[in-house]
């Protein structure tokens, strides 16, 4: 694989104080982010990001790990962010977790949601063939596309999720706003397990939060997870499964604001 060339992340700011980085899911964009973006700004400088090939962020081929963390650090490097808490759910969650062990320079709190370092089941072949396969030049309203995915996409919740990224204006045809090939491409590096090489652990303060009905941190993640990030802790969010953000946004927000009280900066 050639060095990744970083791309400029676009991204949104909220608020002043304290620096909050947060890093979308596969699929997911800035935008999902919004609304804790904009409860935590009373209080933090909270940027959201697109990565890369996601939202609003150019595309590029390489998908993978060592180019995602590498955008990161270049977009912290180029907003000056220093001592930033940095938050990252699933695939941001790995982003995250391999720039705090590449580069950890500007990083001094390191919130993970649902998501462990290690390999995963890929159980997204199925919608990223169905997102392939449908015909873009048919459609014309976004119901169109709803329809056409359903019996593919069965889950109301996940069908809408991923049609967020179907792009339909009066001024272009329709299109998907992320980079549907290099993300299929890239797939099993995206499930994979990040890339850990032979850099020392993040030891400064690390808090991983699972959704209470998500199997994606189990037992058997714990092992991982502790030796690579020997001082974290965990927190579970109760009715909730793998987007305990959106599924039980109360308990999260209540939760992730005594996580960014001064008192968690000490491992």
């Amino acid at each position: 694989m050639a060095e990744p060339q970083p791309v400029d992340l676009h991204f949104q700011r909220f608020g002043a104080g304290r620096p909050v980085v947060i890093l979308h899911g596969l699929f997911g964009s800035a935008r999902n982010w919004q609304s804790v973006a904009r409860n935590l700004a009373d209080q933090y400088s909270v940027v959201t990001v697109d990565l890369r090939n996601h939202g609003s962020s150019p595309h590029a081929a390489q998908m993978d790990y060592a180019a995602m963390s590498l955008d990161v650090s270049v977009l912290l490097q180029k907003l000056a962010l220093k001592n930033i808490t940095l938050i990252g759910h699933s695939m941001g969650g790995k982003a995250a977790m391999t720039l705090a062990l590449s580069d950890a320079d500007r990083i001094a709190q390191l919130i993970i949601i649902d998501i462990g370092p290690g390999a995963y089941v890929n159980d997204y072949d199925h919608l990223l063939a169905a997102m392939s396969q449908l015909d873009l030049h048919t459609i014309s309203r976004r119901a169109d596309a709803q329809a056409r995915l359903q019996s593919a996409i069965s889950d109301n919740d996940i069908r809408a999720f991923t049609l967020q990224n179907l792009i339909i204006t009066a001024n272009s045809p329709p299109h998907w706003r992320i980079n549907l090939p290099a993300i299929r491409n890239a797939i099993e590096d995206i499930v994979g397990a990040i890339p850990i090489g032979s850099g020392a652990p993040f030891n400064a303060p690390s808090h991983f939060i699972r959704g209470e009905n998500s199997d994606r941190i189990s037992r058997d993640n714990l092992a991982s997870i502790r030796d690579h990030f020997p001082s974290f802790k965990l927190t579970t969010i109760t009715n909730s499964g793998h987007w305990p953000h959106a599924e039980n946004s109360v308990e999260f927000i209540t939760k992730l604001r005594q996580l960014l009280e001064p008192d968690h900066l000490t491992a």
